[in-house]
């Protein structure tokens, strides 16, 4: 059974940096893209960021562009977000998810079939 879980999470000052980690398990190829989502109080869910297989193309919404990094550890079967230079409107719930991808196709960001449970981000000074 396919299953992610984000780790990382906790207060960073605005300006600093954190890292967030989400560990794949279960998936017996590299064949799977892994996005980063989040859910402020009292807001819906969005994407931040994605990273697919496929060349591993990476994805961000515009607010994030420039601030945060989505990388991947193939080996460890793991994908990071750095965050640089947080702002507030940063803090937020962050989850992870995956999708199978097969036949080249990029399923950056909707195609995701495996949710884990969030770790909670707090931008503050």
């Amino acid at each position: 059974m396919c299953s992610c879980r984000a780790s990382g999470g906790g207060l960073v000052h605005p300006g600093g940096s954190l890292r967030l980690s989400c560990a794949a398990s279960g998936f017996i190829s590299d064949y799977y893209a892994v996005g980063w989502f989040r859910q402020a109080p009292g807001k819906e869910r969005e994407w931040v960021s994605c990273i697919s297989s496929v060349d591993n193309n990476q994805h961000y919404v515009d607010s994030v562009k420039g601030r945060f990094t989505i990388s991947r550890d193939n080996a460890k079967k793991t994908v990071y977000l750095q965050m640089n230079s947080p702002k507030r409107e940063d803090t937020a719930d962050y989850y992870c998810a995956a999708g199978l991808e097969v036949n080249d196709s990029d399923r950056c960001p909707y195609g995701m079939d495996y949710w884990g449970k969030g770790t909670q981000v707090t931008v503050s000074s």
